[in-house]
């Protein structure tokens, strides 16, 4: 990891061919103490040689997030306005490489990540990719992690969840980023198919915390997208 260390302006700042790291790593985080630690650990253990930095959005934490963050070697940015979807935009513009991977604060990823995913969308030619997952929590938690692996990565516009969406800077920039919508994730994954090929690695790469599911009606609003693809699922069989 070549990180920075210094906190950010907040403003876009430097691109791709200023640093050169193959890999941008965008955490959106809001009083996420609790849970942050996890993730930059995993992130920090990376096995890899590609080059990466990690980008903290910070949304005006009152819980030491930004401190934990910089214990990491982070570079932390004070998010501007609210949102989810504004937070990732503006670690995607404060970043500096060729390939933005966004992973949410609640989420760990496998030592073999960064290779794993470069390969694949190197290897598939894909502007955009996600993996399996794992999802801890109740049975609700376990059935979002079964409908995510095993429905929604064969969509015909695979849905690429927001807490581990693997996307080119360019593909990224030319749909305008993450729509400030609900279920923001959602959309900028249907944006983003309509127009470049995405897909799915079928590994489990991450393990992430199904606190969200109830909170942001996902379920829902993944079953209403399914529905729209069935009938192409079925003709496969």
């Amino acid at each position: 990891m070549v990180g920075g260390n210094g906190d950010g302006d907040g403003d876009g700042g430097r691109r791709g061919d200023e640093r050169g790291f193959d890999v941008s790593v965008v955490v959106p985080a809001w009083n996420e103490a609790d849970y942050l630690r996890g993730t930059l650990s995993s992130l920090v253990a990376l096995d890899t040689a590609y080059e990466y930095e990690v980008i903290v959005v910070d949304g005006g934490s009152s819980d030491g997030t930004p401190g934990i963050a910089r214990e990491y070697g982070a570079t932390v940015v004070d998010q501007e306005g609210t949102g989810i979807a504004r937070a990732r935009n503006q670690g995607a513009r404060r970043a500096g490489g060729e390939w933005l991977a966004f992973v949410d604060a609640d989420t760990e990823v496998r030592a073999n990540y960064l290779t794993e995913m470069l390969g694949f969308v190197e290897r598939e030619q894909l502007a955009a990719a996600t993996s399996y997952c794992r999802i801890r929590g109740p049975l609700r938690a376990k059935l979002m992690e079964a409908t995510i692996n095993h429905l929604f990565s064969r969509l015909e516009r695979p849905i690429l969840p927001g807490f581990n969406t693997f996307v080119h800077r360019r593909a990224f920039e030319a749909v305008g980023g993450f729509p400030d919508v609900p279920n923001e994730d959602t959309a900028f994954s249907r944006t983003l198919a309509s127009r470049y090929p995405t897909a799915y690695r079928r590994a489990v790469l991450v393990e992430s915390s199904g606190r969200r599911i109830a909170e942001k009606g996902l379920t829902g609003t993944l079953w209403h997208y399914a529905r729209l693809d069935v009938e192409r699922i079925r003709a496969d069989y």
